[in-house]
């Protein structure tokens, strides 16, 4: 939503097969990441039409939490199957 102008929606992102629990931009705001119950990490471009750049996997239950870290290098992912993941947002996860 653009907060400015009235709250014009400016992009859907689309890919998720569950509910959304979380999202969160970079600290330059150049990217999205979205966490869901279908057990993955998504992460976007929010410069280029929402275009979905990577999907991290290995939690093996609803991901209910995610954030960069304050540069941008990190992204952290919590889960119900009990674990906290670091991942490397600068290369492939």
């Amino acid at each position: 939503w653009d907060a400015e102008n009235d709250g014009i929606l400016l992009q859907t992102l689309t890919g998720h097969t569950n509910y959304v629990t979380s999202v969160a931009y970079n600290h330059n705001g150049t990217r999205i990441v979205s966490g869901s119950w279908d057990n993955s990490v998504r992460v976007w471009d929010a410069e280029n039409d929402g275009i979905l750049l990577q999907t991290l996997t290995g939690h093996t239950n609803y991901v209910t939490s995610v954030a960069y870290n304050h540069n941008g290098t990190r992204i952290v992912s919590g889960s119900w199957d009990n674990s906290v993941r670091v991942w490397d947002a600068e290369n492939d996860g």
